[in-house]
């Protein structure tokens, strides 16, 4: 692990005062850390026991408006995993309904829209998003950075593509057929469409931003089924409008995508801090395609936490090593944790990536 170590400080008995210089931050922006940090996608809630209890009876987007509830979701896998920073607790369809979009999270399916937007008039159906609409995310956030001290919380929201194919299929979908006959068929109604959303998006970073997050991240959880050609034309100034809405605050921003090995410099260069790589592509191959400006996140197969621990030990350490090419390493996911997955090998991998990034 010679490699790895090249990059980890001194490491220091107290804990950082000051979530703005954890390990996570600094490892965003390329800067030395102490330990490699890590975290998982997911994390809140699905595998854990007391999460299942806690939402038990309360519907998805109830849970997410209700900020104690949040905070409590929110908190459970640090305390559990020790993990190095916390995810806001939420949905990306969240800021829709908060605009008063007429969705649902259907169990089993995900975000189910009432009346899809396929017309210049269903743009009337999209107002501006402003604080005043999500005062609870603000009350939120600021109850979970008083309770997390020096680890970071991070902010999230979804990409203006992803909460467009959802808001233009209906619901989720494996081919995205009127999402791209509308991309191509009307391309000044799918900008428009997307401008609306870019600021929503961006609004609803920087709501969690101004309120204490310490870093943001915007999934792109669909953009792997476009084109780099496609991608460029049609999403990424959208998806640049939006990290760019934080731009002034100063915390790192993290864009993150599912099958987006091909469009990972677009990725970057629509204004990121970090790229976060899936599991499909090696970290080691994310670094060459990115080039030196960038940090990486991921990117362990999640599917791997199934296998027995001699093999997830070895592919921590194989991440580990491919990760020390870039400027800078966040541990993670290479997408979200599976609900079935055992909390105990999440703990374990938390404890041997320290382990292995201190030595």
């Amino acid at each position: 692990m010679e490699r790895v170590t090249e990059r980890v400080m001194e490491q220091t008995t107290d804990d950082d005062a000051d979530p703005r210089d954890s390990d996570l931050v600094r490892a965003a922006l390329g800067r030395p850390v102490r330990r490699a940090p890590v975290w998982f996608m997911r994390q809140a809630g699905r595998s854990l026991p007391e999460y299942r209890a806690l939402r038990a009876g309360v519907a998805m987007l109830e849970s997410c408006r209700r900020p104690e509830l949040v905070t409590e979701i929110t908190l459970q896998p640090v305390r559990r995993h020790g993990v190095d920073a916390a995810i806001f607790f939420s949905d990306i369809v969240v800021p829709l309904a908060a605009v008063g979009v007429d969705l649902d999270i259907v169990p089993g399916t995900g975000p189910v829209v009432a009346q899809p937007f396929r017309t210049r008039a269903d743009l009337d159906r999209l107002p501006e998003l402003t604080p005043e609409h999500v005062p609870d995310i603000t009350e939120s956030v600021r109850l979970l950075v008083a309770e997390l001290g020096a680890t970071p919380l991070i902010g999230f929201a979804g990409a203006p593509f992803t909460l467009a194919s959802y808001l233009v299929e209906g619901g989720p979908s494996r081919n995205h057929e009127h999402t791209k006959a509308l991309m191509h068929g009307d391309p000044r109604l799918w900008s428009d469409l997307c401008a609306r959303l870019a600021q929503i998006s961006g609004a609803f970073l920087r709501v969690q931003a101004q309120a204490g997050a310490s870093v943001v991240q915007l999934f792109d959880s669909w953009a792997g089924v476009l084109s780099r050609a496609d991608y460029e034309r049609f999403v990424q100034p959208h998806s640049a409008t939006a990290l760019a809405a934080v731009a002034d605050l100063g915390v790192p921003r993290i864009h993150f995508g599912v099958g987006t090995g091909e469009l990972l410099g677009s990725m970057g260069a629509a204004g990121a801090d970090v790229v976060g790589v899936d599991f499909r592509v090696s970290l080691r191959d994310a670094v060459r395609r990115l080039g030196p400006g960038y940090s990486v996140q991921g990117n362990l197969d999640p599917a791997l936490l199934f296998a027995p621990w001699p093999v997830v030990e070895q592919r921590v350490r194989e991440i580990l090593d491919e990760g020390a090419d870039a400027r800078g390493h966040i541990v993670n996911l290479g997408h979200g944790v599976l609900p079935d997955t055992d909390p105990d090998v999440l703990t374990r991998v938390v404890e041997l990536v320290h382990e292995l990034s201190t030595r």
